[in-house]
C-alpha cells in the first residue's frame, strides 16, 4: 500500500538500450494505484514534444512480497512474460525495480530508478548503478530522462561534469563504483 502513488522515472537501464537511444527518453511519471484485489494499475505518462503519451498495464502480485507479473492478457496469444520485482525502496524517496522479460527472441533485463521527486542522492545513484552491474548492464545501457529539453541530462554520471539532477559534480569514479554487496 505504501508503494502506490506517483513516482518519477529518474533512470532506466536495459540490455536493449544503446547510446543512440538516450535522446529518445523524455521525463515521465508512473502512477501506481492499488486495486481492491491487491493488483496495481500502472499508468505511465511521458511528454514527447507537445504531446503526452500514456500507457497502462496491471501488475499481479505473486506469493512473494514485492514481486509481480505483468498482465499481458490484452496482448494476444504468445504475449511476452514479464516478472517485476521491487528490489529496494524506502517508499518516500526512491525505489529500485527490476524487470525480467522473455521476448520471442531474447531475454530483456530492465532496471528502473524511481523517485518521489526529481532529486536523488549520490548513495541512491550508486545503488542504481550497482544493481545494473549485477544484471550485467553497462554504462552504455543507462538512460536518464532529459529534464531540461537540452539533451542527456545526467552526463555527470559518466563524465564527471555537472549533473542537473544533483546540482553538484558526480565524479566518474564514484558513479561507476559498486558498493552495494547486498545486490550481488
Amino acid at each position: 500500500m505504501q508503494f502506490q502513488g506517483e513516482w518519477f522515472v529518474l533512470g532506466l537501464a536495459d540490455n536493449t538500450y544503446k547510446r543512440e537511444h538516450r535522446p529518445l527518453l523524455h521525463s515521465f511519471i508512473t502512477l501506481f494505484k492499488l486495486r481492491d484485489n491487491s493488483e496495481f494499475q500502472v499508468t505511465n505518462s511521458m511528454t514527447r514534444g507537445k504531446h503526452c503519451s500514456t500507457w497502462s498495464y496491471t501488475l499481479i502480485p505473486t506469493n512473494k512480497p514485492g514481486q509481480f507479473t505483468r498482465d499481458n492478457r490484452g496482448s494476444g496469444p504468445g504475449a511476452d512474460k514479464e516478472n517485476i520485482q521491487v528490489i529496494e525502496t524506502d517508499y518516500v524517496k526512491f525505489a529500485l525495480v527490476l524487470s525480467l522479460r522473455q521476448a520471442s527472441n531474447q531475454n530483456i533485463t530492465r532496471v528502473s530508478l524511481l523517485g518521489r521527486d526529481w532529486k536523488i542522492t549520490h548513495k541512491t545513484i550508486d545503488r542504481f548503478i550497482c544493481l545494473t552491474k549485477t544484471q550485467n548492464l553497462t554504462k552504455n545501457n543507462l538512460l536518464f530522462p532529459d529534464l531540461t529539453g537540452n539533451g542527456f541530462v545526467c552526463r555527470g554520471l559518466v563524465t564527471g561534469s555537472k549533473s542537473l539532477l544533483k546540482k553538484e559534480t558526480v565524479p566518474a569514479s564514484k558513479a561507476s563504483a559498486c558498493h552495494c554487496s547486498q545486490h550481488k
